[in-house]
């Protein structure tokens, strides 16, 4: 007989701080909107055609960093699931920013 142990997935961290959620806040502000903030400033101040090509150059640059915080601070056994900038945000300001405050005494 084969027994494998079944692993429970751990719930997204809860932020108690207001310190831990206005980071958290911040940063899935910058994982969602600066390729769209680099475009339209590219746009404005030089030309459509280079917006473009900062359009697709930021689009990747932010998928690196996206997937670098989501492996950095994710356990392995979860690394399977999607997540959104949201709970990436809230994994990563838990594990690496406000560590010390969500942590049990």
């Amino acid at each position: 007989m084969h027994t494998e142990t079944i692993h429970l997935l751990e719930p997204t961290p809860k932020l108690h701080t207001k310190r831990c959620r206005l980071l958290a806040f911040v940063l899935r502000l910058l994982l969602q909107f600066t390729t769209f903030t680099i475009f339209f400033i590219v746009w404005f101040l030089y030309d459509f055609f280079l917006a473009l090509l900062s359009l697709v150059l930021s689009f990747i640059i932010m998928g690196i960093i996206r997937s670098k915080l989501r492996n950095s601070v994710i356990p392995p056994n979860q690394r399977e699931y999607q997540y959104n900038d949201k709970a990436i945000a809230d994994w990563y300001c838990a594990k690496m920013l406000c560590y010390e405050e969500t942590q049990p005494l």
